[in-house]
C-alpha cells in the first residue's frame, strides 16, 4: 500500500515551492517547473487522510499523453517528464480563473438546474432538459480559482468587469477551450467513451497564453461510457461513469458530503485498493493501453534522483 502523500524535496537553485490539493511544484531558477503528481485524493475539496498507490502516476501520465496530443491547439507547458509521476515545464504566470466546459447537464450544472435555475455563469440553459442530456453546443462555466476551500461559479462578464483578465486574453482562452474539447471528445469517441465535463487553467509565458496543469484525466474531466448511453437516457438510468464520482458517492454513503463540521470517515485497505484498481482501470480504458506499476517500493527516493538527473541536463 505505498503512496507518496508528501513530498519535501530540496533541489539544486530551488526558487520555490507551492503545495496544491494533489500536486506539490517546484520552481527551479525561476523559469523551470517540477510538478509531482502525489497520490493524494480530494472530494469535495477536502484532501482525504490517505493516498491511493499508483494515483499519481495514473493522472500524471494520461496529463503527458494528452498535453501531446494537444500541443498543435495551443502552446502548453511540458518540456518532460523526468519520472512516471513527475511533468516538468516552463514557469508560467497563471490566470485567475479555470475554464469549465460542460457537453452535458450533470453534476453540479444538474444540481442548480434541478433547483429551477435557467442560467450558469451568465449562460443561458434551455427548458425542459433532462438530467445527463447534451446541451445543444458544449457551454463554458467558468470557476475562480482557489487555492484553499471551494472555487466559485463566475461569469464571463464578471470576469472582464472585475479585470481578473483581459477581454482579448479571456476571448483566447474560450477558443482553446472550445478546440480542447472537441479534441478531447474525439478521442474518448476512438475509446468508446463520452467526454462530458472538464476544465482548463492557462497562464501567461514569454507572452503567450500556454496551457498548464493537466488536461483530460478522470480527476478534472467526467467520462461517460457511450456504449448504452442512449438507453439510460431514455429510461431515466444514471450513466456509468468513468470518474471519481465513485469516490465521492462512497463518502456520502458513509456521511460525508464535505460540510463544515464534517468529519471525513476512515478508508479502509481494501476501499484504498478498490480506489487503486479503478483509477488503473480508468488509465487503460482512456488510454487503450495497458497499466504499467513503476515499483514504488522506495517512491521518494526514486523521484528525488530522476528530477536531478532532469535538472543536471536542464
Amino acid at each position: 500500500m505505498n503512496a507518496i502523500t508528501q513530498t519535501d524535496f530540496q533541489f539544486p537553485r530551488q526558487t520555490g515551492y507551492y503545495k496544491g490539493k494533489i500536486r506539490d511544484v517546484y520552481t527551479i531558477d525561476q523559469k523551470i517547473m517540477l510538478m509531482v503528481v502525489t497520490d493524494r485524493i480530494s472530494a469535495f475539496d477536502v484532501v482525504l487522510p490517505r493516498g491511493i498507490p499508483y494515483k499519481g502516476q495514473v493522472l500524471n501520465q494520461i496529463a503527458a499523453r494528452f498535453l501531446d496530443a494537444t500541443a498543435d491547439i495551443v502552446p502548453n507547458w511540458k518540456t518532460g517528464t523526468p519520472d512516471p509521476m513527475v511533468t516538468a515545464g516552463i514557469l508560467c504566470e497563471p490566470f485567475k480563473v479555470e475554464m469549465v466546459i460542460r457537453g452535458y447537464l450533470c453534476g453540479h450544472a444538474w444540481r442548480e438546474y434541478k433547483k429551477g435555475k435557467r442560467s450558469l455563469c451568465g449562460v443561458a440553459l434551455p427548458e425542459g432538459m433532462k438530467e445527463n442530456e447534451a446541451f445543444p453546443d458544449p457551454i463554458i462555466t467558468p470557476t475562480t480559482k482557489a487555492d484553499v476551500g471551494h472555487d466559485e461559479d463566475i461569469s464571463r462578464k464578471e470576469i472582464l468587469s472585475q479585470g481578473l483578465v483581459k477581454q482579448a486574453d479571456y476571448e483566447q482562452m474560450e477558443t482553446y477551450t472550445r478546440k480542447l474539447f472537441q479534441r478531447g471528445t474525439e478521442m474518448a469517441k476512438k475509446m468508446g467513451l463520452i467526454l462530458v465535463d472538464t476544465k482548463y487553467e492557462f497562464g501567461m509565458a514569454m507572452g503567450k497564453i500556454t496551457l498548464i496543469d493537466e488536461i483530460h484525466t478522470p480527476d478534472s474531466s467526467r467520462y461517460f461510457y457511450l456504449d448504452g448511453y442512449r438507453e439510460r437516457l431514455n429510461a431515466g438510468k444514471p450513466q456509468k461513469q468513468l470518474s471519481k464520482e465513485f469516490v465521492r458517492e462512497w463518502l456520502m454513503e458513509h456521511g460525508f458530503h464535505g460540510q463544515e463540521g464534517q468529519t471525513v470517515p476512515d478508508l479502509s485497505d481494501e476501499f484504498v485498493q478498490q480506489v487503486s484498481d479503478r483509477y488503473i482501470e480508468l488509465f487503460e480504458k482512456i488510454t487503450g493501453e495497458k497499466f504499467i506499476k513503476t515499483p514504488n517500493e522506495n517512491v521518494y527516493q526514486r523521484i528525488q534522483d530522476n528530477c536531478l538527473r532532469f535538472l543536471e541536463q536542464a
